[in-house]
C-alpha cells in the first residue's frame, strides 16, 4: 500500500526533514525577532528599515546590538565596526562546517553562509557529525529558520506602539534557554560537558573582567583547544 510519505521524492523528504528541524529555531526566533522589531522602533528605525535589516543582516545579537548603538546616537561606522566583532564568531562555525561542504558548489556555499546563524549551527553541526548533509534539507532548514525572524521583525513593527518594554514579556531569556536545550542535545560524552562548562566560566569570567567584546571569542578558543588537547591525551592513553 502506498502512502503520501513514500510517493514522496527525495527532495521533498528532505525539505520537509528541514522544516522538522528548524522548529525548535523558529519557536525563539518569533519573539526574539518581536523583541527586535519592537527595539528598532523605540529606536526610532523605520519598518522599512527594520525589515531590511532582518533581511539583509540576518544575526540576531548584532542587530540588537546595532539598535542600541543607534538609539545611544553612536556614528554609523563605530556600529559597523562593532557588529563586525561580534560576528567575527561566525569564521569559527565556518571553519567547523566547512570540511563537510567540500563538493559543494560556489555558490551553494554563499547562499549557505549567507543564512548560517548560531542556532542553524547548532542544528546542522549535530546533524552533519551522523549523516552527509543534504542540500535539500540544509537550505529548508535555513530558509525556515530565515523566515520564522523575519516573520517575528514584522510582527514586533506591528505591536512596537503597543508593547513599549519587552522585558515584561520575559522575552531576553528566550534565546539563551534555546542555546541550553541546543547544547543539551549537542552533549554526547564527558570531555563535552568539561568543555561547554568551562567555556562558560571563561565566558562569564571575562565579561566580568570587562573583556565585552572578545569574550565569547577567547572562551571558545580556549575551552575547545583545551578539549581537544584532553581528548588526544585519553586516545593516547587508551592506545
Amino acid at each position: 500500500m502506498s502512502t503520501a510519505a513514500s510517493e514522496a521524492g527525495p527532495a521533498e523528504r528532505g525539505w520537509l526533514a528541514g522544516i522538522t528541524q528548524a522548529t525548535p529555531i523558529v519557536l525563539v526566533y518569533l519573539p526574539i525577532g518581536l523583541a527586535f522589531g519592537v527595539l528598532a522602533q523605540e529606536a526610532g528605525l523605520s519598518p522599512l528599515n527594520t525589515l531590511m535589516m532582518s533581511r539583509i543582516v540576518y544575526a540576531g545579537s548584532s542587530q540588537l546590538v546595532a539598535v542600541g548603538l543607534f538609539a545611544a546616537g553612536v556614528p554609523a561606522l563605530s556600529i559597523v565596526f562593532t557588529t563586525f566583532i561580534v560576528n567575527l564568531r561566525h569564521m569559527l562555525m565556518s571553519a567547523a562546517l566547512s570540511p563537510f561542504l567540500q563538493r559543494w558548489r560556489k555558490l551553494e556555499l554563499a547562499a549557505f553562509a549567507y543564512q548560517l546563524t548560531d542556532e542553524t549551527f547548532a542544528v546542522h553541526s549535530a546533524r552533519f557529525a551522523s549523516h552527509p548533509p543534504v542540500k535539500a534539507s540544509v537550505f529548508a532548514t535555513n530558509v525556515t529558520s530565515q523566515l520564522a525572524w523575519l516573520v517575528g521583525t514584522w510582527l514586533g513593527i506591528i505591536v512596537g506602539q503597543l508593547i513599549t518594554d519587552v522585558r515584561l514579556l520575559g522575552l531576553d531569556y528566550a534565546l539563551p534557554a534555546m542555546f541550553i536545550a541546543l547544547l543539551v542535545v549537542q552533549v554526547k560524552d564527558y570531555v563535552q560537558i568539561i568543555v561547554a562548562l568551562l567555556s562558560g566560566m571563561l565566558a562569564v569570567g571575562l565579561l566580568l573582567l570587562g573583556v565585552t567584546q572578545w569574550y565569547v571569542m577567547i572562551a571558545t578558543l580556549v575551552a575547545a583547544t583545551a578539549g581537544l588537547v584532553f581528548e588526544r591525551w585519553i586516545n593516547d592513553s587508551s592506545s
